[in-house]
């Protein structure tokens, strides 16, 4: 797979990525490195990468506690001060190893600590590979809220080493997939109806369409790195599935849904949205739901459920002057940003998600 170069970021494949990482880190001479794991990714993915640079061994470990309910301020704090009680510099280095709340977390601490370090991802996860660790975007929730307290600076370098996808549960691969069905709906019908032809996913048959995952996010963030325009359309299903993952994890008596899980759900939703407000054709939106349906199957949301979803929706950061824009589809491939949704549509939004 070729190299892609972002703005400020190079993007390398497969194990050239980790040689490629070792001879920059070499050259680039920096007082101290840092390597950031969390529980799983210290088990599973620590050992493959202290044997594929040796010279690492000689970095200092931080740890935290994997899951999105540890992506806030906690946790940078307990991380600042560890690199600052382990000697940390302006000339220091932070590789980040593991999925999007290590890459988003640990890019932010990097961002912030001494006004700033370099640092490095190498995502370990299917989501993490064709999404999070990819733009330059970094940061923790507010409290339940997503993505509320950030920076946008692209790392130094991401590796995309599909090896570590053998680390992980059907369940992980499945949710990364959400988001290159997404880079589908927004930019390349044909990829879509490439991967919806896939059967089962598993990571061999999901390795050949990574690379085309993160040139199609690439080519965006190029044009529009820091989300004045174009970059919006990335945020397709994310609006409303943002506010349900939101929800399902405040909600200790529900079954907690992974990134990719909800925002397949805000996929359908704003399929139906688009059909009234953007000229999606109905078929299209059936297709999708259909899709949708057959890699995730169905969540079931009581009117209450609902509401408190609605009404998470008013903290989205993506709102303007007190509005909450939407990312639709006016056909497959061909987004439209920033449209404003009213009210009464969103109740038959969920009516068509549960309609059999």
């Amino acid at each position: 797979m070729q190299t892609i170069n972002s703005n400020t970021a190079t993007i390398v494949f497969n194990s050239k990525g980790l040689e490629t990482l070792s001879e920059t880190l070499i050259s680039k001479n920096y007082a101290s490195l840092f390597v950031l794991v969390d529980d799983q990714t210290e088990q599973f993915c620590l050992p493959l990468l202290m044997e594929s640079i040796p010279f690492l061994a000689a970095a200092q470990i931080l740890r935290m506690e994997s899951g999105e309910e540890n992506k806030h301020i906690q946790t940078c704090i307990q991380l600042w001060e560890d690199l600052s009680t382990r000697g940390a510099d302006r000339k220091s280095a932070l590789v980040n190893l593991g999925g999007g709340v290590v890459t988003d977390l640990g890019g932010f601490v990097a961002c912030t600590f001494k006004r700033g370090i370099d640092f490095y991802n190498i995502p370990t996860t299917l989501l993490a590979m064709v999404d999070a660790s990819v733009g330059g975007k970094t940061g923790i929730d507010l409290g339940a809220l997503k993505n509320q307290i950030g920076i946008i600076r692209e790392p130094e370098m991401v590796v995309v080493d599909p090896r570590w996808l053998t680390t992980l549960p059907a369940v992980e691969i499945r949710s990364g997939f959400a988001e290159m069905l997404k880079h589908g709906l927004i930019a390349d019908r044909e990829y879509w109806e490439q991967l919806i032809q896939l059967d089962e996913l598993q990571s061999a048959s999901l390795t050949p369409f990574i690379h085309h995952s993160v040139v199609l996010k690439n080519e965006v963030v190029l044009q529009d790195p820091t989300e004045k325009g174009l970059r919006k359309i990335l945020n397709y299903g994310h609006t409303l599935g943002h506010a349900i993952e939101s929800y399902f994890l405040t909600q200790p008596d529900k079954t907690r849904l992974l990134h990719g899980e909800a925002i397949a759900i805000g996929m359908i939703l704003e399929a139906y949205l688009s059909t009234v407000l953007t000229g999606l054709d109905v078929d299209a939106a059936r297709a999708i739901r259909e899709q949708f349906k057959r890699f995730y199957g169905v969540i079931s949301f009581s009117t209450a459920d609902i509401t408190a979803i609605l009404e998470l929706l008013q903290h989205d950061k993506k709102n303007s002057h007190g509005k909450v824009n939407f990312v639709l589809l006016k056909s497959i491939g061909n987004p439209a940003i920033d449209i404003a949704v009213p009210n009464e549509l969103f109740k038959k939004a969920f009516d068509f998600y549960l309609a059999p």
